[in-house]
Parts: structure tokens; C-alpha cells; sequence
């Protein structure tokens, strides 16, 4: 049995560097935006976005910060190309200090 693995997986420079100009062009509203690649809950592989959102961003901006967010990835970023299909989590620096999880860090 042959494993496939999807291109993305050889492109993490890209995608880091893709991340970098999404953060600089969404400005001080993104704290930070992490990912990682693997399988989605039916197999099939996936990006998953963690996005950090200052407090304020979160409680007045969310839906106008969170689709900046979600179109600038896909228009710097080919995910069909790559491979991937694309998930976007966000939470608010509160949250994350209440629940601690290493992976948002």
C-alpha cells in the first residue's frame, strides 16, 4: 500500500511565509496563526488553522477579522493545488489563557 501525502507537506516554508503576510497585512488584531497538516474526521487531509486573536478583535471584530483571515489564506495559498482542504479555528487570547492548551502556544 502506497501512503499519499498530500504536496503541502513539502511546502511549509510557503506556508509559513504565506502566514507571515497575512498576519503584517491583518495587522494587530492576528496575535498569531499556527497550523498544522493531517487527516480531517472523514481521511482526507487538511490544513488546520489555529488563529489567535487579541480580545478585542474577538468581542467587536470577530466575523469582519476572522473572513480577512480566511480570504487573504486562500488567496496566498493554493489549497486545492496543495492538496489540503482548509480549517479555520480562532480564539481569543482570554480563551487561550483559560484553557492553557500547548498547541495554540
Amino acid at each position: 500500500v502506497e501512503m499519499y501525502l498530500p504536496s503541502a507537506v513539502t511546502k511549509q516554508a510557503e506556508i509559513e511565509a504565506a502566514i507571515a503576510r497575512v498576519q503584517q497585512s491583518i495587522g494587530q488584531d492576528v496575535v498569531r496563526i499556527r497550523y498544522e497538516i493531517g487527516e480531517d474526521w472523514s481521511g482526507q487531509w487538511a490544513i488546520f488553522f489555529r488563529i489567535l486573536l487579541t480580545d478585542d478583535a474577538a468581542r467587536h471584530r470577530l466575523r469582519d477579522v476572522a473572513t480577512r483571515v480566511v480570504w487573504e489564506l486562500a488567496r496566498q495559498l493554493d489549497f486545492p493545488g496543495m492538496g489540503v482542504f482548509p480549517y479555520h479555528n480562532f480564539r481569543s487570547v482570554s480563551e487561550q489563557s483559560m484553557l492553557q492548551e500547548p498547541a495554540w502556544a
